[in-house]
């Protein structure tokens, strides 16, 4: 009887072993699956830190942008500012010296008033900008700056010309 249940023992054994290698086998594909996933997180782990910091990157990159875009706009509105109220006084001397002419042409094709009742108002032609928006000595920036001062200088002279041929006349 010793004999059966030893041969029973050893195939019982044998059936484990083989399980257990069967088994062994089995988690050892596994382990070797974890494995390449986990070089696969690595490296997917890798490119997202390499990714979060060119966006880290970018995103500085656009905020030096956008500071540069806010001092640049801040700029050009007080230029034009400076500008726009620059044009509103030349504007405003153009109309004193075209009122002046026109009260000159009237007189002269009138002829009913004296020429001591034509008021001449004197007419401050400001070339210069504010003294506060440009350095001293610095060239103005407009192309049709100097143009526009130089026409209503010119159209004051020739106002106090024609003002100046009434007056020997009515002498």
């Amino acid at each position: 009887m010793s004999f059966p249940i030893t041969l029973t023992a050893d195939i019982l054994v044998a059936v484990l072993l083989i399980g257990t290698i069967v088994s062994s086998m089995q988690l050892s594909r596994r382990i070797s699956r974890m494995k390449a996933d986990e070089a696969g997180m690595r490296q997917t782990i890798s490119d997202l830190v390499v990714a979060s910091a060119t966006a880290e990157r970018a995103v500085a990159g656009l905020r030096a942008t956008l500071d540069e875009c806010d001092r640049t706009l801040a700029d050009r509105l007080a230029t034009a500012e400076r500008y726009a109220t620059d044009l509103s006084l030349q504007v405003a001397a153009g109309e004193t010296v075209i009122g002046q002419i026109s009260a000159i042409v009237a007189h002269a094709s009138g002829g009913a008033k004296p020429a001591q009742s034509i008021e001449v108002i004197p007419v401050r032609i400001d070339t210069e900008v504010a003294p506060q928006t440009r350095a001293p000595g610095e060239i103005p920036s407009t192309p049709n700056h100097e143009r526009l001062g130089a026409a209503a200088a010119a159209a004051l002279a020739m106002s106090e010309r024609a003002l100046g041929r009434l007056r020997s006349k009515a002498a």
